[in-house]
């Protein structure tokens, strides 16, 4: 397991409770919300880390006393405890890995079919299922927010969100090109394709990051909301197109019930984008920014889904892969997702 300073971590967290007790704390309500989010977030990590210590001390005693006496049941018993206590500290481990400034954040994901049309399109929301998967198996909220139907089959983009903490420090790494092989069901030949995909994996942005974007910046446009995916309709103008000018970044939101609803998921929205684009040029503030860099989501490929001439799920930049390509799509993304960020910090 990596180095998990734990005095060093309730001495910390220590001092974050006292300062709950200062008279004029809750005062400022924005310094007050990012110390309870620090403290919330330690106080899981040293409560989870006592625990796994409690059951390693606990299987060392059972072992003391099988040293003495050997039981069988109670040797089974030790068994199943030592393979549920290893995947438990497995878990913590990767847990502990998501200390990036952002990790804790709920997710904003994008996808985008490549060039191929109804192949691409279909491609995109076979993804958009298998992250949807992903998410309810690891109980986390997902929230669509933006999509466009395709021409035939599957979608032109969606934009959806997926809550729950450290969702963004998980998920961050899935942030690329995806590559499809198959024999494609829209060909009557029966013939093999390959398509692409696009995903963009950016955080939440909460109240305590100071970004100030200028209103006058921003573009809004209104229209009527397609309803699709089986979201709410609005039989008027509630969609929200929102574009800020200087770097001709564009966000829409379409399946809230109304227009300020969509007004503010595609604002929350825009200043991820807008927060992602200024960390990666470096710049102090947003006014700097002058256009977007294009090549963040054609950058490159990540990963490999084939399912024909034969199966296999391989990430080209940890090597790691699975021959059960159905498993994957249907969510088992966890291999994926530690193997890169243990090879992040190695």
């Amino acid at each position: 397991m990596i180095h998990f300073d734990i005095s060093k971590l309730e001495n910390e967290l220590k001092n974050l409770e006292e300062k709950i007790t200062s008279p004029n704390f809750w005062e400022d309500s924005k310094n007050s919300n990012i110390i309870l989010s620090k403290i919330k977030s330690i106080k899981s990590k040293t409560t989870k880390y006592r625990e796994l210590e409690s059951e390693i001390d606990n299987i060392l005693e059972l072992i003391e006393l099988l040293k003495l006496e050997y039981d069988e049941d109670l040797g089974n018993e030790m068994s199943k405890d030592i393979k549920k206590l290893e995947k438990s500290m497995e878990k913590f481990e990767i847990e502990t890995l998501l200390s990036g400034k952002y990790d804790k954040n709920n997710a904003i994901l994008t996808l985008h079919p490549g060039a191929g049309g109804t192949e691409a399109q279909d491609w995109a929301e076979m993804l958009y299922r298998m992250y949807s998967r992903w998410a309810n198996k690891s109980g986390y909220k997902v929230e669509e927010l933006d999509f466009l139907e395709g021409d035939e089959a599957g979608l032109k983009s969606v934009t959806f969100e997926i809550i729950g903490e450290n969702a963004y420090g998980y998920l961050k790494g899935e942030m690329g090109v995806h590559r499809l092989v198959r024999i494609s069901p829209f060909d009557s030949g029966g013939r093999r394709h390959t398509s692409f995909a696009s995903l963009e994996v950016l955080p939440e942005i909460t109240d305590d990051v100071d970004l100030y974007i200028n209103p006058d910046d921003i573009k809004m446009d209104v229209y009527r909301a397609s309803g699709a995916g089986g979201q709410h309709v609005n039989k008027t103008s509630s969609a929200v197109r929102l574009t800020h000018i200087p770097t001709g970044i564009i966000t829409s939101c379409q399946t809230q019930r109304s227009q300020l609803q969509n007004r503010e998921y595609a604002l929350k929205m825009l200043k991820s984008k807008l927060l992602d684009l200024k960390e990666r040029e470096h710049k102090e503030t947003i006014e700097e920014l002058k256009g977007v860099q294009r090549d963040i989501a054609w950058g490159s490929q990540i990963r490999s889904y084939v399912f024909c001439p034969y199966t296999l799920v391989k990430d080209h930049r940890t090597n790691y892969e699975i021959g059960n390509v159905q498993s994957v799509m249907d969510g088992e993304l966890d291999g994926f997702i530690e193997s890169y960020l243990k090879q992040e910090v190695t």
